[in-house]
């Protein structure tokens, strides 16, 4: 249920949507912010890999990799947006894929040295981590200086559709590369794309001007009315906690699933993989059914039910755990595999009708505090997750781990089960009154 930031309406003409695919600069960013996400996706499922093959990680070092990784949601999520504001964006995007670029590279050259240990992956994943915060906020911010206002409507569509199928598809092509290459040369392979983005992005030809120092309005004051919004409202308090609730327990699952399926299932990456690319493909059907589930089922009854069943999905791994050794690849592969394909399509159900919601609710001048709010609550458990599911995995083992994810999570679920969500077919927008605390 990780949340997607900062789509905007997809709904566009046919003819906007020409034009804008028709401008070289976007075109450019496009490619460039295309690599990026693959990457970014890429690397995460790529890299926990190597920590438990190569590094032979154990359960606190994996979460501690994990938190690592995605550190910065945490210390730079709200203020990252203010700081982009006083900078050339484009430039902010270059200097983001060159870092990132170079720490993934270190990786394969200090593996082939025989140096590579886990706390180095996690100086990289925090360096990687931070320079992905920078980009994903910026290009969001600078669709405005290369496309005119009619179209883009239809450039942030071509940018969130690129964003959702890496998410969802990413993790099956590193899956994918493992099965015909070691882990730290998939790592390679993302590094290389990213020195792509970066071509792209340095191809583009603006007229954005050196930012001078000059008085802005106070970082705390814009980042409180952002929290104000976003809390004052019971609906989307609501949504924003129970996003963050299942981000936080979903990590006792997914943090030590590397070391679930590798080891203690004892299967292979490339088994590994094909889990992943079965649930690319669950997430893909929940992003094209998502508008017609949600207008036979309601616009608030369905968030409700997609966070009950990618609750229910989890359930799944851990139980893969109780088939017999003998009967891992007939039973326990299809359970794992069934439980990626539900949990994806959920998450992706979930996310295209609160962020839907979000959109409709929230005034234009506050879209970008609102969803930098939002994603302060809901990526900045992640890292804390991490941390929790690696003390906890040593203490008490993987497995049971995910038990007590499994049922924290579904526990959740209440709070949109017991709220005016499940009730509501049709869910307010910004003309009606909104619940208020």
């Amino acid at each position: 249920m990780r949340d997607t930031t900062d789509p905007r309406d997809t709904a566009d003409t046919g003819v906007a949507s020409r034009s804008v695919w028709r401008n070289p600069s976007f075109v450019r960013l496009w490619f460039g912010e295309t690599l990026s996400q693959a990457g970014e996706q890429v690397g995460t499922f790529a890299i926990p890999v190597l920590a438990v093959l190569v590094v032979d990680a154990t359960a606190q070092e994996v979460g501690l990799l994990s938190a690592a990784e995605t550190l910065a949601f945490l210390v730079i999520g709200l203020p990252v947006g203010a700081w982009v504001d006083r900078m050339r964006k484009r430039r902010v995007m270059m200097t983001a894929d060159v870092v990132r670029a170079l720490a993934l590279a270190s990786i394969p050259l200090l593996w082939w040295l025989g140096l590579l240990q886990i706390w180095y992956l996690y100086v990289v994943g925090a360096v990687v981590g931070g320079a992905t915060v920078f980009f994903d906020v910026t290009y969001q911010s600078y669709v405005p200086r290369i496309v005119p206002s009619r179209h883009v409507t239809a450039a942030n569509s071509g940018l969130e559709t690129s964003a959702q199928v890496a998410r969802v598809g990413g993790p099956a092509a590193s899956g994918g590369l493992l099965a015909i290459m070691p882990a730290p040369l998939v790592v390679l392979a993302t590094s290389i794309g990213y020195l792509f983005s970066f071509g792209f992005v340095a191809s583009i030809r603006d007229d954005e001007p050196r930012h001078e120092k000059t008085e802005h309005s106070s970082l705390v004051r814009d980042i409180a009315e952002g929290l104000r919004f976003v809390f004052g409202n019971s609906l989307l308090r609501r949504i924003t906690m129970m996003t963050a609730s299942f981000n936080l327990f979903e990590g006792f699952v997914t943090t030590l699933l590397s070391i679930f399926v590798l080891r203690t299932l004892g299967l292979s990456p490339a088994l590994y993989g094909a889990m992943a690319a079965v649930g690319a493909v669950g997430g893909i059907l929940g992003a094209i059914g998502s508008s017609a589930l949600s207008r036979w089922i309601g616009e608030g009854r369905i968030i409700v039910v997609a966070a009950l069943l990618s609750s229910v999905a989890m359930f799944l791994v851990p139980l893969a755990a109780l088939v017999p050794k003998s009967a891992v690849v007939y039973a326990a592969v299809p359970m794992l595999v069934v439980g990626e394909f539900f949990l994806m399509f959920s998450v992706v159900v979930y996310n295209v009708a609160q962020l839907s919601f979000r959109q409709r609710i929230c005034p234009p001048p506050l879209l970008g505090r609102m969803n930098a709010s939002i994603r302060f609550v809901v990526w900045g458990v992640i890292p804390i997750s991490g941390v929790v599911t690696g003390a906890l995995g040593g203490w008490i083992g993987v497995v049971p781990t995910m038990w007590v994810g499994c049922v924290c999570g579904l526990l959740g679920c209440g709070i949109v089960v017991f709220s005016p969500l499940s009730r509501l077919r049709r869910l307010p927008d910004g003309s009606e009154t909104a619940p208020t605390a």
